[in-house]
């Protein structure tokens, strides 16, 4: 078979076609389109921030358009979902928790000093085993804080316990509440599950890979391990023997020199359509800085052109776009970015600043989709107003502001 190649708008469209983000949602979500897509990334992250929709409810929101929240709780208690480390801690099908369960055994997945600290203090360990083994499932809020603080983040003892036993897979996450972890024995929340059922890691690995490459739709080695934070050099083996093995396809992108790009079989046909064309991206959405299409900065800027950082994690005097800026999608490409915040008192959605990329106009096309965008996305969080406060260029805000009132 000759050697695939593509351009760099079909390696993009191929990407988009592939994480679900290619066209706009042709009907209202239903419960089980959740599922669907969570199955479609592979992981769905979660983050503390809720400065706008947290990262989870955002990510789905960006396919799917509005849902109820609530049924993505649902499927966690259910069953359908687990939560573990995955791209930071994630949503996760459940059937795929065996190969999560490989890699735990294989080695503590969470950090190093947690580790540490669970190893040097078993009774601890063994008392907050016995804690739940006689009362039931806990939120780490239930312990009065008792001794000196923690070196983590002002966690109490308990909680790092908690952790410790949540990384070694004695101790899931059976719920949240609020966005507290409501920890309980494996055995409960997994009644059926059996460790003999554990593949080999190897095996783990090869399929974690697998998935990787067909989330990504064009995936270059050293954006495959990211996706699921997997160690880097045995990815690189493993792709090597899926490629020998024909079980993943290697192609060239023009303009993205060095070694090539994978495509999994099951993206062959949305491979074509964007070789012959057909596969146009068509859709206006704002995304959360952890969507996995963005989530690794590298990638997203040789892929798309758009350099990324979330600066909420910089001091207020170097950000350049604000807390908590919001990459915009249209029509297949990152065109621009907004810092954004819900006064959910107010039922209001203020852009406080919008930013086009260079090369980007403010024209009526794109002013009118971002708008019906900025009135769906508002909406959908039970905010009735959206204005926008300053923009660059300086013409885009006024612009914009019109069609938000027309």
């Amino acid at each position: 078979m000759p050697e695939l190649s593509l351009t760099l708008p079909q390696a993009r469209a191929l990407t988009l076609a592939a994480q679900g983000l290619h066209e706009a949602a042709s009907r209202p979500a239903v419960k089980s389109d959740i599922l669907n897509a969570i199955r479609r990334i592979h992981n769905l992250q979660l983050d503390t921030i809720s400065v706008v929709a947290r990262a989870h409810l955002h990510i789905l929101w960006s396919r799917l358009g509005a849902f109820e929240p609530r049924w993505l709780e649902e499927l966690h208690m259910e069953g359908a979902l687990f939560e573990f480390w995955a791209h930071a801690a994630c949503l996760l099908p459940i059937e795929d928790y065996p190969l999560y369960r490989s890699l735990m055994r294989q080695q503590f997945i969470g950090w190093e000093n947690i580790r540490q600290w669970g190893e040097a203090n078993p009774a601890v360990i063994a008392d907050i085993l016995a804690h739940l083994r006689a009362n039931g499932a806990v939120k780490s809020s239930d312990f009065a804080r008792e001794g000196p603080r923690g070196k983590w983040w002002d966690w109490k003892v308990e909680k790092v316990a908690l952790e410790y036993l949540y990384y070694k897979g004695d101790v899931m996450i059976a719920s949240r509440r609020g966005f507290q972890r409501v920890y309980d024995l494996r055995e409960r929340v997994l009644p059926d599950w059996d460790d003999a059922r554990i593949p080999p890691y190897q095996d783990a690995l090869r399929q974690l890979v697998l998935m990787s490459v067909k989330a990504l739709g064009a995936a270059r080695e050293n954006w495959v391990a990211p996706y699921f934070y997997l160690p880097k050099r045995p990815v690189a083996a493993v792709l090597a023997e899926l490629q020998a093995a024909g079980e993943i396809l290697p192609a060239r992108v023009a303009g993205l020199e060095g070694k090539p790009v994978y495509v999994h079989p099951h993206n062959l046909e949305l491979l074509e359509q964007a070789c012959a064309g057909s596969l146009q991206a068509k859709t206006t959405t704002i995304l959360s800085p952890f969507d996995p299409l963005i989530s690794d900065r590298a990638r997203t800027q040789l892929l798309f052109g758009f350099a990324y950082q979330l600066e909420c994690y910089l001091p207020a005097a170097k950000r350049k776009y604000g807390y908590f800026s919001l990459p915009i999608l249209h029509n297949g490409s990152l065109v621009g970015r907004m810092d954004a915040k819900a006064h959910r008192k107010e039922k209001r959605l203020e852009v406080i600043q919008l930013f086009l990329e260079e090369g980007v106009r403010p024209e009526d096309a794109l002013l009118a989709e971002l708008a019906r965008t900025l009135r769906a996305y508002a909406s959908w969080q039970g905010l009735s107003d959206v204005s926008v406060t300053a923009s660059e260029p300086a013409r885009a805000a006024e612009a914009l502001n019109t069609c938000l009132r027309g």
